[in-house]
């Protein structure tokens, strides 16, 4: 008989990510794919430095009150949530 068990308690509660937000975040990284070509960031030279650089400029926009990036037309915050994670992602690819 089935008891309805499922051994997930250790994995990621992925339902908990905010879905509004990363659709706002996927918008910005599909206009990047069709301006650069997907994945395109992980080519940067200097990458984490750069995108560290972009995420401020977008945080002092928004923090300026421009809430939307005036050459995508997505929100400023969305645009440095995606630089911020191109910034973990190549953190954890080099453990």
């Amino acid at each position: 008989m089935n008891d309805g068990r499922k051994d997930d308690a250790e994995k990621a509660r992925v339902d908990l990510l905010p879905v509004r937000a990363l659709e706002l975040v996927s918008r910005v990284l599909g206009f990047g794919a069709r301006k650069y070509g997907v994945d395109n960031w992980r080519l940067v030279p200097d990458a984490r430095r750069r995108y560290y650089a972009a995420a401020l400029r977008h945080m002092f926009a928004w923090w300026r009150g421009e809430l939307v990036d005036p050459d995508t037309g997505e929100s400023h915050l969305a645009h440095a949530a995606a630089s911020l994670l191109f910034i973990l992602e190549l953190e954890q690819e080099s453990k």
